[in-house]
């Protein structure tokens, strides 16, 4: 019998989304495996939870903001990017439409950065990410 991956959430928080030019990266604090990893925020998704509905709730935990939710940065897969033998992530692009991103559970760091190929990939990404780090830029760059 196979398990299905867990399903995570993530969010591409851009200063804009009709004319980003910064994106919003967060810091992890633990695992100690991922300590000092960039990454994009969010999480799990709960049974019975709907993928959008667990980033919204995501946000508002780990960052303290409710946003605007964009369109879906695809994979190309049916069941979003993975991250490894036990996790897939789905992604959307996001705008902050209430609060101020604050650090406050599982990162140590925020920090916006310019949607610029050398800017982000200066950042020590979490591996699995840097594929997504590219279709955002990508999508935000609108090719």
């Amino acid at each position: 019998m196979t398990i299905a991956p867990r399903l995570v959430v993530g969010a591409a928080v851009l200063d804009s989304l009709t004319q980003p030019r910064s994106l919003l990266c967060a810091r992890r604090s633990a695992p100690e495996s991922l300590a000092g990893l960039w990454e994009f925020p969010g999480g799990k998704v709960e049974p019975g939870e709907e993928p959008e509905a667990a980033l919204h709730r995501e946000l508002r935990e780990e960052l303290g903001i409710s946003v605007e939710l964009g369109p879906e940065v695809l994979s190309g897969a049916d069941h979003g990017w993975v991250l490894n033998e036990k996790a897939t992530m789905r992604v959307w692009l996001a705008e902050v439409s209430e609060g101020a991103p604050q650090a406050l559970e599982d990162h140590d760091e925020l920090r916006w950065v310019p949607l610029e190929e050398g800017a982000l990939h200066a950042l020590p990404w979490i591996p699995a990410d840097f594929p997504i780090v590219d279709a955002v830029l990508r999508r935000a760059n609108g090719s």
